[in-house]
């Protein structure tokens, strides 16, 4: 029997490991999302900049009738102990790639410009069949998957060795890839390594390198709606080697206020007749994703959301008939500055129509970044606490979080308190009334 949230908060933790030395940071795909994350960590560490919406940075906690740093309670991996890498299709380094991306501008980018340019991707694992839209130079070759997998491997050794890191960590910062079910090949590691040697179309290269972190005992993070760590195979492979795994696909605009909104209409018992969802992109992810076998993917974690938190099974009187769309066009003018336009029609007492209209302009890498950090922190926090495997407290930073039970959990508040509890237990701070009401 899975155990429930509430058992699950009681049962104690083993306190984490010092961290000790450097901490490698690998990212496959140095595309925005990374490059953004690697200059405002730069930036923050030399006292340049401000690493807002960074839970382990700004985040608090209340200890007694003090309200303490997250980062001062747990022995979290100091900023300027990290050392980032990665993989990408391109051969530009990090200020070259950054610059490209136009998210940070050149006044923020000349004052690391340095120590970006330092950062060289190393060759990717590429098939064109996977994303459709991408035709990368800077790619490794090799006759099997399961040769390209041992490159991965050799990469993150030479990585960590070059680099003089204690311990490394990886998260997903690369493209959506096309739609891929589970299939026989992902049903025991065993299976997998046999598709591995005979290139089954099946294995994505998302795959590949969340299965070469797996071999190198590296917690995996997985910041697409690809398949990465979410089959039995690499589950079982996260348990022999002991390593935690999360995922999937970054929460940052427009689920993000779904998870905030949504929860707010089944608490005041207001209907829904239908939720239609549309974001305009023009970055490099947009361009991906206006292929639709890759926006598929994406469609599968944007539209889990509603049903998760609104069961209209139990209330169908209420939710049982909604329809919800999701939509993403590619506008390249847009660039990184995304635009999520969401019209809600609901209905209240008496079955009276009402309608709400959301308008969230955001930036699509400037919401992740943070998200990669934490995560990078908290993994390795997670794994140096012995805690492997699937890390379900980490629900709180993705689309279509990894579970246990049938049914994820979506409400933003009701995964907050999950990891607001985790971090506690982790910090060794004891759980009360009065710290739960003022947090």
């Amino acid at each position: 029997m899975n155990p429930t949230p509430s058992t699950r908060h009681a049962q104690s933790r083993k306190a984490p490991r010092a961290a000790s030395g450097k901490l490698a940071v690998l990212m496959p795909g140095m595309g925005a999302v990374a490059t953004t994350t690697m200059a405002g960590v730069m930036l923050a560490r030399r006292g340049l900049g401000a690493p807002v919406g960074s839970l382990t940075q700004l985040g608090r906690v209340r200890v007694h009738d003090e309200a303490r740093a997250w980062k001062d309670v747990l022995p979290l991996a100091s900023l300027s102990d990290v050392e980032f890498g990665g993989w990408d299709l391109f051969p530009e380094d990090a200020l070259a790639a950054a610059r490209h991306a136009d998210v940070l501008s050149k006044e923020h980018l000349d004052l690391v410009a340095d120590e970006l340019a330092a950062v060289r991707p190393m060759e990717a694992v590429f098939y064109p069949e996977y994303v459709s839209r991408l035709h990368g130079t800077h790619v490794k070759r090799g006759k099997s998957k399961a040769e390209l997998v041992e490159a991965l491997q050799s990469d993150i050794r030479g990585f960590i060795k070059q680099k003089g890191a204690d311990r490394a960590v990886a998260v997903w910062c690369g493209s959506t890839e096309k739609y891929l079910p589970l299939g026989a090949v992902h049903e025991s590691v065993r299976s997998f390594e046999r598709g591995l040697r005979e290139n089954d179309p099946s294995i994505s290269p998302a795959q590949m390198y969340a299965w070469a972190c797996l071999k190198e005992r590296v917690p995996f993070a997985n910041g697409s709606p690809n398949l990465g760590v979410e089959s039995t195979a690499a589950l079982e492979l996260a348990r022999e080697m002991s390593v935690a795994v999360s995922g999937k696909d970054f929460k940052t605009g427009q689920t993000l206020m779904k998870t905030v909104i949504a929860p707010a209409l089944k608490a005041r018992q207001l209907g829904l007749n239908g939720w239609y969802s549309t974001n305009i992109l023009g970055n490099r992810d947009g361009e991906v994703l206006d292929d639709p076998e890759n926006f598929r993917s994406k469609e599968q974690t944007k539209l889990g959301v509603l049903d998760s938190i609104l069961e209209p099974e139990d209330q169908p009187e209420l939710y049982g008939k909604f329809h919800h769309k999701v939509r993403i066009d590619y506008y390249p003018p847009r660039g990184d500055q995304k635009e999520g336009w969401d019209n809600i029609d609901l209905f209240g007492w008496l079955g009276y129509p009402m309608q709400m209209k959301l308008n969230f302009l955001c930036r699509d890498s400037i919401l992740a970044a943070p998200i990669v950090l934490d995560l990078a922190l908290l993994m390795d926090l997670a794994q140096r606490a012995d805690m492997s495997g699937m890390q379900e407290w980490l629900s709180f930073y993705f689309k279509s979080p990894m579970t246990r039970s049938r049914r994820a959990e979506h409400d933003l508040f009701g995964q907050y308190d999950t990891l607001r509890r985790t971090l506690r237990s982790l910090g060794g701070l004891e759980e009360t009334a009065f710290a739960h009401a003022a947090e």
